[in-house]
């Protein structure tokens, strides 16, 4: 039985069409090195397959370059010529698209707009406008971040103040605490303070005269002795 003939066609199925690709490759290279040495014909060889793997197949002493360059002469023509060309023409249409960015960014600042229309004046006042929108919703969205974050830092220092408050008057209740207000009763509360473990001696002293208009908490300050 004859092998059947197969449909020339795309393979489908990725595995089967990389597998197909790998089988032919090498016969193809193999028929190019059968062809070079029995008819002593300089070869080359490019493929790239649909994965993006490249492969090359050239003459004994010989290279991709000498084959192309080769090529060029035969046939009196110069690729490298067009390519720069090529080349030269998409950095020219890069220029003038990076021009067209710059004045459009001018346009946008009040400047260079003696040459517009109306109907252009109308679109560059519509972008604009949008645009003034969205920087406008980014300052609030940054302003309420901002807000929420400073409400949590007073929330978090009042919650810490009550419950400094809290414990302070718990250990005022506390017959092992004691507390002097004024430094005058220090001495007098020593004397009695035998059997309190923890006093808190407080005095009540006059703001220094330099401060005295640097705000503060008014004209006595209470410190801890």
């Amino acid at each position: 039985m004859g092998r059947g003939k197969i449909e020339i066609k795309k393979i489908e199925n990725s595995t089967n069409r990389q597998v197909t690709y790998s089988k032919r490759r090498n016969g193809l290279f193999k028929k190019a090195k059968e062809l070079t040495v029995l008819c002593d014909a300089k070869i080359c060889l490019i493929m790239l397959s649909s994965t993006r793997k490249f492969h090359e197949y050239t003459s004994p002493n010989t290279t991709t370059k000498k084959m192309i360059d080769l090529y060029q002469r035969t046939l009196g023509v110069d690729i490298w010529n067009k390519h720069y060309e090529k080349m030269q023409e998409n950095l020219n249409r890069l220029k003038d698209i990076n021009n067209k960015l710059r004045r459009e960014i001018r346009q946008r600042t009040g400047e260079d707009m003696s040459g517009l229309n109306l109907q252009e004046l109308c679109h560059l006042q519509g972008n604009v406008s949008d645009s003034l929108a969205e920087i406008r919703e980014r300052k609030y969205h940054v302003i309420k971040t901002q807000t929420d974050t400073c409400r949590k830092r007073v929330r978090n220092l009042e919650e810490q103040h009550g419950s400094l408050v809290h414990d302070l008057e718990a250990k005022s209740e506390d017959p092992t605490y004691g507390v002097v207000e004024n430094e005058g009763h220090f001495n007098s509360a020593m004397a009695f303070a035998n059997g309190v473990h923890n006093l808190y001696a407080f005095r009540l002293q006059t703001l220094h005269p330099n401060l005295q208009n640097g705000g503060g908490f008014g004209s006595r300050d209470l410190r801890l002795a």
